[in-house]
Order: structure tokens, then sequence, then C-alpha cells
């Protein structure tokens, strides 16, 4: 089975806000079957000219199973915790490499 990847570039506003969502997005997550790889944390750009503030990494067992989260009523209810929080947050999902 092939995995997939979410990758989030999150640029944020209000940090108690923010927070809220931090504390929310997890059982989201997890309730899809996937895991943080890397969220927040030091960063450095190698080429280009990207300027990510802030960067978060989830692995979820399937494409299918990342749309799932997205798509579930727990990550609903976690983005309107993040509403007025961020200036920018971008998010995309990608297929990993067979197994």
């Amino acid at each position: 089975m092939t995995c997939a990847y979410i990758i989030v570039h999150s640029q944020i506003s209000d940090p108690e806000r923010f927070k809220q969502y931090m504390a929310s997005a997890p059982a989201a997550v997890a309730a899809a079957g996937g895991e943080y790889l890397a969220r927040g944390g030091r960063l450095a750009v190698l080429e280009g000219d990207w300027q990510p503030t802030r960067i978060t990494l989830l692995r979820f067992p399937s494409f299918e199973q990342a749309q799932t989260f997205y798509d579930g009523e727990l990550y609903r209810a976690a983005r309107m915790l993040r509403l007025d929080a961020t200036d920018r947050f971008d998010m995309i999902v990608t297929e990993g490499q067979p197994d």
C-alpha cells in the first residue's frame, strides 16, 4: 500500500487562538490513522526562494485516509478553531512511494 503525506505551510497571526487548533487537530489526525512527522520546529531553506515560516508534515496509510482526515467531522471542527489565527495556511496531500 502507498502512504500519503500532508504538507502544511502556515503563518500564525494569533498564537493563542492557534493553540486551540493545535490542541484539537491531533485527535482528527489519529482518527484517520495519521501521524505527525514534523510540527513546527526549526527549518532552513536549502534552495529556491520559498521562505516558509512554519511547516507541518503528516503521514497517513493511504491517500484516501489523508482525504478522509481532511473531510472528516473532527478536522472540520478543528479548522473552525483556526479561523483568524493564521495569515497563511497552505495544505497539500501527496502520494508517497509504494512500499
